[in-house]
């Protein structure tokens, strides 16, 4: 964040104004005012500052207009609207614009420096990427808005490096909640187009019937409440990125006109003659396979195939280890100086709980468990007792539906090998891995190996024949395969739980749900 920003604050009222500007000089800020639009315009044109507050209701126009032209004049400003309580879609409609982020009437001083803060250090991000011409690529804490220094993220990051730079769509998939806006807009930040707009729009939180509209903007009278003409996201974002998050929610009519807008770069709007021509850059996400949603007729295979030149997948947050700890604490800190209060850090059990819990909603989940601790709760170190449902009861799956790979129940797999229970097992990935880490550390063990059609017998320590009078010849149940096979790479790895899922081939989150659900299936 600069050391002293420049702000300007623009709001006809004098007192409200005397007092946003007393709150912003209190952390050193230089703030300026200016009582009308045409000022701010003015003032955006000849000495833009690095964040302007803006009211929406002006004297001599409405503040939206001040808003483009800050998009203009000034791409390099963060603009934050002001707007009334009951105004919430006004100050929607601004974000779509371009604004920053917004503030409801009445606000704390707190909420107002809080917001002003975030919004310098975003642009110091923003220019950070476009200045950044040297080779060390991320950080080991945080890529643009993205937290997380693992080996996977690295992976992540080095794709987007490579990608961002260049005109080709990249297309994100990933569960809901792993960040998959956040990845659009490190490409958008890290390419050439960083000081044209990012417009994003989520097709699954439109009516079907106003999404073409959203896309390509209406004119007057197109349709029942078009009174006035419309731009739409594909003029907004001109220059820029456009990032279409859960674009299988499309309807299929829809997606043909938008095939051939990305194909010829040309559109009409609703109701409209005339065709519009924008270069624009596309960056997707779904948290949907795509694949079978092509395949289940649900979306055109020919836009998919358009649109996945560069795949981008976000993992999941049970997947990403030391990564859960570090967004954590990220967070707990950014919440906690949002409320006034006190906490520092998480006990020792808190941040086993919450490096062993499942995260079915992924970082979105993980956002609103803290925040809702940092609100009903104060101190300087986070306890157990202050964690709600369902983390608290350790297990993934009471409200958000299971996102767990628990242990297979006591069912025996009829096979002769560990390759014939893979093709038994072939829906559950993490019972694959677990089965190739047995056989490698059999194979290291120097134990024989157990391929499909040699016998289960007693050479293999691993399997034992299940009892003749149930009619199998084969291994015990796969759990009991899973357990074993665990306990012994954690006791070769001398406890050590992160290097016995390495030579596993699996994260240390699974192996920690897998005990969990060990010891629970033990204490019934």
């Amino acid at each position: 964040m600069p050391d002293q920003a420049r702000i300007v604050v623009v709001e006809d009222t004098l007192s409200l104004a005397r007092v946003y500007q007393d709150y912003l000089r209190a952390d050193g800020h230089m703030v300026e005012h200016v009582v009308n639009g045409r000022d701010a315009i003015k003032r955006l044109r000849s000495n833009p500052p690095d964040v302007l507050v803006l009211d929406l209701i002006l004297p001599d126009m409405d503040g939206r207009e001040v808003l483009r032209a800050a998009r203009q004049a000034a791409p390099e400003c963060k603009v934050v609207v002001i707007t009334a309580h009951g105004s919430v879609n006004i100050a929607v409609e601004a974000m779509r614009d371009g604004a920053w982020d917004f503030l409801l009437k009445p606000f704390t001083a707190d909420k107002l420096r809080v917001t002003v803060s975030d919004a310098l250090e975003g642009r110091s991000m923003r220019v950070d990427a476009r200045n950044d011409t040297s080779d060390e690529g991320p950080t080991d804490e945080m890529y643009f808005d993205i937290i997380g220094g693992s080996d996977t993220m690295h992976d992540i990051y080095r794709i987007i490096e490579n990608a961002a730079p260049s005109r080709a769509t990249v297309f994100i998939t990933g569960e809901s909640g792993t960040g998959k806006e956040l990845a659009a807009e490190a490409i958008h930040r890290r390419s050439e187009r960083v000081n044209e707009p990012f417009i994003p729009l989520n097709c699954g939180a439109i009516p079907k019937d106003l999404m073409e509209s959203e896309i390509f903007g209406h004119v007057k009278g197109a349709f029942t409440g078009a009174v006035i003409d419309r731009e739409g996201a594909a003029h907004r974002a001109a220059g820029g990125t456009l990032f279409l998050d859960e674009i299988c929610e499309m309807d299929l009519d829809l997606q043909t006109k938008l095939l051939r807008f990305i194909q010829t770069g040309t559109f009409q709007k609703v109701g409209g003659s005339t065709i519009e021509s924008v270069d624009v850059r596309f960056v997707c996400a779904t948290n949907r396979d795509p694949l079978e949603e092509v395949r289940a007729g649900r979306f055109r295979e020919d836009l998919y195939y358009r649109l996945h030149v560069i795949p981008l997948h976000m993992p999941p947050l049970r997947d990403r280890d030391d990564d859960i700890l570090q967004i954590a604490n990220f967070y707990l800190q950014r919440f906690t100086r949002e409320e006034g209060r006190d906490f520092q850090r998480f006990s020792p059990d808190v941040a086993a709980l919450f490096a062993r819990y499942a995260w079915p909603g992924n970082i979105r989940q993980l956002q609103n468990i803290i925040r809702n601790i940092v609100v009903l709760n104060n101190g300087t170190e986070v306890t157990m007792s202050m964690v709600p449902r369902p983390v608290n009861s350790g297990t993934g799956d009471e409200q958000f539906g299971s996102a767990t790979i628990e242990a297979p129940p006591p069912h025996p797999v009829v096979s002769n090998g560990l390759e014939d229970a893979g093709r038994f097992w072939e829906g559950d990935p993490d019972a694959l891995a677990f089965l190739a880490g047995a056989q490698r550390m059999r194979e290291e063990m120097g134990h024989a190996p157990a391929m499909a059609g040699m016998d289960a017998g007693p050479g293999f320590p691993l399997a034992e024949r299940l009892p003749s009078d149930q009619g199998y010849s084969g291994i015990r149940p796969l759990w009991q395969v899973e357990k074993q096979a665990i306990e012994e790479a954690i006791a070769r790895c001398g406890g050590s739980i992160p290097r016995a899922a390495d030579a596993l081939g699996v994260s240390p989150s699974t192996i920690y749900r897998k005990k969990q659900a060990w010891e629970e299936n033990e204490t019934k």
